[in-house]
């Protein structure tokens, strides 16, 4: 029998064999499964999103064992998780206001591991100003897809849905952005936990501790993985900083110097867009600050550490998967 790893925990494996014939994947069923001795031997470990072969123990008790892995499209090396097609990081418009310096981290690193982000800002029954939408343009402007929700009202929801369709998604976002109650509102069977915001500290109370597929519509699965309150900018020079902004490459023709660094320079056409509003200054602000922190490693003579850029970066299979 076929399917695919939905979490691994303490040496067990949850295999969700579904039907692709139905309508909804949560036809299906789940088997808890263990690894066979020979993927030990190969140095092989199974990961969620892999697509295996089982032989079924007992069919009753759902239990079998994980026979063969089968190839993967994709490997992403933390968190390990396998066949991931696209990312979707959440961050709340409002309650906590969003740490944009945060978001542009983690587009960076899934820019670097080749995988094409969704921003979704959540909390939109809050947004009495209508914030959202500059928000929206913003990091529209610099090429990401973008949606506005609330998991509150169901605003949005289906719009999400859609992009989410027939892909695997890594679902991330820091604490307290409603991540869980979102994720609730994408499946028929709600079994994650939720919590109020910590009025103290602004983080959510309930965080997830272990990468988890949830099985949505058909061949369409979502990534859960923990939280996170920082990103390190691992295997980066400062020189290569600004092939992330996209934003950026229509105006460096307005630059005098080659190679320059956007920061330093009397002449330079991105310092001149953001003067005319046509480059976000927050953009550019976060850019200046990445840019320096690059800067400051490499003179510690840390960049381009072999051990932070493996665990950084992808291993595509056949090439770039899309």
């Amino acid at each position: 029998m076929r399917g695919r790893i939905m979490k691994g925990i303490g040496g067990f494996y949850y295999v969700h064999c579904g039907a692709p014939d139905n309508e909804t994947a949560a036809a299906g069923e789940v088997y808890e499964c263990r690894a066979k001795g020979i993927f030990r031997r190969d140095n092989r470990r199974p990961l969620v999103g892999d697509e295996v072969e089982m032989d079924v123990l007992d069919a009753e008790k759902k239990t079998g064992n994980i026979s063969s892995l089968l190839p993967r499209r994709s490997e992403l090396i933390r968190p390990a998780v396998a066949n991931v097609d696209q990312a979707l990081v959440i961050f709340a418009i409002t309650q906590p206001k969003p740490n944009f310096n945060l978001l542009d981290r983690f587009l960076i690193m899934m820019a670097q591991q080749e995988l094409d982000s969704i921003i979704c800002f959540n909390k939109a029954d809050m947004d009495e100003e209508g914030i959202g939408r500059e928000y929206r343009r913003i990091y529209g402007d610099c090429g990401c897809r973008t949606v506005e929700v609330s998991a509150k009202t169901g605003e949005g929801i289906v719009a999400l849905k859609e992009m989410l369709k027939g892909k695997i998604t890594a679902v991330a976002g820091p604490s307290g952005v409603g991540k869980s109650s979102l994720i609730n509102c994408l499946q028929t069977d709600i079994v994650m936990e939720t919590g109020e915001i910590s009025a103290r500290i602004q983080r959510g109370k309930h965080t997830t501790r272990h990468s988890e597929l949830i099985a949505l519509d058909g061949d369409t699965y979502i990534l859960d993985t923990p939280g996170f309150s920082s990103l390190g900018l691992f295997g980066l020079e400062k020189g290569e900083l600004a092939a992330y902004y996209p934003e950026f490459a229509g105006y460096e023709a307005g630059c005098r110097f080659a190679g320059c660094s956007h920061i330093g320079e009397r002449l330079c056409g991105i310092k001149d867009a953001v003067e005319a509003g046509e480059i976000s200054r927050m953009r550019y602000e976060n850019y200046c600050l990445l840019y320096q922190e690059l800067d400051y490693i490499q003179s510690k003579g840390g960049s381009k550490n072999a051990g932070q850029k493996k665990e950084s970066q992808i291993v595509r299979k056949n090439g770039r998967d899309r």
